[in-house]
Parts: structure tokens; C-alpha cells; sequence
């Protein structure tokens, strides 16, 4: 469930809820959820890599005030010279699934847009051409899927994948990608035991802001 940004309105259409049940939740309510999280959004340890999954995204509100409590965290606790990488790192930390099209998209495009307008704010060049948008674009685009979370299969009927962006240690800014799929990380939360066999991508040891080059391995 998300909230909408633009009026209060808790749904689209009686026809969406009957169909999809889709209801959003009011933007109060979204900020008392996340004040019971503060610690892995703003305060605690490690808290630019604390990962968050919204399985239902809605048009991505959620995402959003996610997000922006990270990169405000980010601008009051490092110095400037850090926030394009620990900014990226924080949107490498947002995953969500979203049931139908419309939302998915403005989910995307929402976060993006958030992105963009926290370095516009600072001074900070992130237009369409620099490395620093390419690479938030194609994190939003790998961790914001469109798909069902209940059946774990994305729009085109294929198994959800999402990757983990690990940070390399001593190498700062550094990052290696690992492909996972959904119904994977649903075993390990179910505390099954799992066997996965599916076969991943493996991608290069790269900078967080060259990952939308997505330099294969074995390349």
C-alpha cells in the first residue's frame, strides 16, 4: 500500500479495488510507519545500506519517503565530496514490486525524480547524460519490478530477479553485484530449506555510479 503524494485520496477507483485491491494509505500514516523504523532510515549504523521491500509499491510514495529520509540522513551526517556515491547506494537499498503498469511506471519515475532534485538542490550535475543519472536510472530500473510478489513472477511471466549491490570492502564506492531471484529470498525468510539452482548473470567488481555499463564477468 503507498500513499498519494498529490491529494489524499485513499483510492483510484472503485473498479481498482474490486479488481486489484488497491487502497493507499494516508501520507500520516506512512510517516508513523517509518518513525518506528528511524534507526535503519537515518540514525543507526549502516544505515545508507539498510535494505527495505515494499511488495505492493503502488505509484512508489512509500519508496519515496523512504528515500528522502535516507538522502537527508546522508546530507547531515557526510560531507559533500560522498553524496553522489552514498546517495546511489541508498537507492540500490530500495526494492518494490508493483502489480499493475500505471503505478509501476510512476514509481520509477517518482524515485527517479527524487534522486535527481536532492542534486540539483546541492549543485550537483544529473542530467540524462552523466554517469551519476545512467546509474540511478538503471538501479530504479533492476530494483523497481512490475510484477505479482504472491505468484513471484514479473510482467512477461518469467521468475522476479533482483541483485544485491555489495559494497567491496576497502574499496570505497566500490560494488559487486549478485543477482537473486524473489522466490529465493522468500526461502531464506521462511527459514526453508532451499536449494537454488537458478543460473545468475555475475557481473564485474565496478564503481556504483559505472553500474548502468553492467560490465558482465565472463565479458
Amino acid at each position: 500500500m503507498t500513499s498519494l503524494t498529490t491529494e489524499e485520496r485513499l483510492i483510484k477507483s472503485h473498479h481498482r479495488v474490486k479488481a486489484h485491491g488497491e487502497v493507499f494509505t494516508p501520507r500520516r500514516m506512512v510517516n508513523q510507519m517509518l518513525d518506528l523504523v528511524r534507526p535503519e532510515l537515518e540514525t543507526g549504523p549502516n544505515f545508507v545500506d539498510k535494505t527495505f521491500f515494499e511488495p505492493a509499491a503502488g505509484d512508489g510514495n512509500f519508496l519515496v519517503a523512504i528515500l528522502q529520509r535516507k538522502l537527508h540522513a546522508i546530507e547531515k551526517r557526510y560531507q559533500p565530496t560522498v553524496w553522489s556515491t552514498e546517495s546511489l547506494f541508498a537507492l540500490a537499498s530500495i526494492y518494490a514490486v508493483e502489480l499493475l503498469e500505471d503505478n509501476h511506471e510512476a514509481a520509477q519515475a517518482t524515485l527517479l525524480t527524487e534522486f535527481v532534485a536532492f542534486h540539483e538542490r546541492a549543485g550537483k550535475a544529473c542530467g540524462p547524460r552523466t554517469n551519476l543519472y545512467r546509474s540511478a536510472a538503471m538501479l530504479v530500473e533492476r530494483n523497481i519490478i512490475c510484477g505479482n510478489t504472491l505468484t513471484g513472477f514479473d510482467v512477461r511471466g518469467e521468475a522476479i530477479q533482483f541483485s544485491w549491490w555489495h559494497r567491496v570492502l576497502n574499496e570505497p564506492g566500490v560494488v559487486r553485484r549478485k543477482p537473486f531471484t524473489l522466490a529465493s529470498l522468500r526461502g531464506m525468510a521462511d527459514s526453508t530449506v532451499m536449494f537454488d539452482f537458478t543460473t545468475y548473470d555475475t557481473y564485474a567488481v565496478c564503481r556504483i555510479d559505472h553500474v548502468h555499463k553492467e560490465v558482465r564477468a565472463d565479458g
